[in-house]
């Protein structure tokens, strides 16, 4: 298994809450195969930087996705998070329309 990967922990966890907007810390750790506290820094992190919007209710954390912030790179300043997480949640939402096919 390489050490690195595409998709930071960061686009990783944002997609899983955009997919699951009531999940624990401990699921997104064992989904991730990250620690649970690089989970809690990475969801510091995207909050703080209004990626997301932690919501109480009751003894559970409900998760809303910023969906229409660009993302943070300079050269990607015009896409938004809505495109990187519509690609990585492909696999999980199998009732969404194919991206549309590359012509040469």
């Amino acid at each position: 298994m390489p050490h690195w990967t595409f998709v930071t922990n960061h686009g990783a966890v944002l997609a899983l809450l955009s997919h699951h907007r009531q999940v624990t810390a401990r699921e997104i750790a064992v989904e991730l195969h990250i620690t649970e506290r690089s989970v809690h820094r990475i969801i510091s992190d995207l909050e703080g930087e209004g990626y997301i919007e932690r919501q109480r209710q009751g003894r559970v954390n409900l998760y809303v996705v910023n969906h229409d912030l660009s993302l943070r790179r300079p050269e990607s300043r015009d896409i938004i998070v809505n495109d990187l997480i519509w690609v990585l949640n492909q696999k999980r939402t199998a009732d969404q329309d194919a991206p549309p096919q590359a012509t040469e």
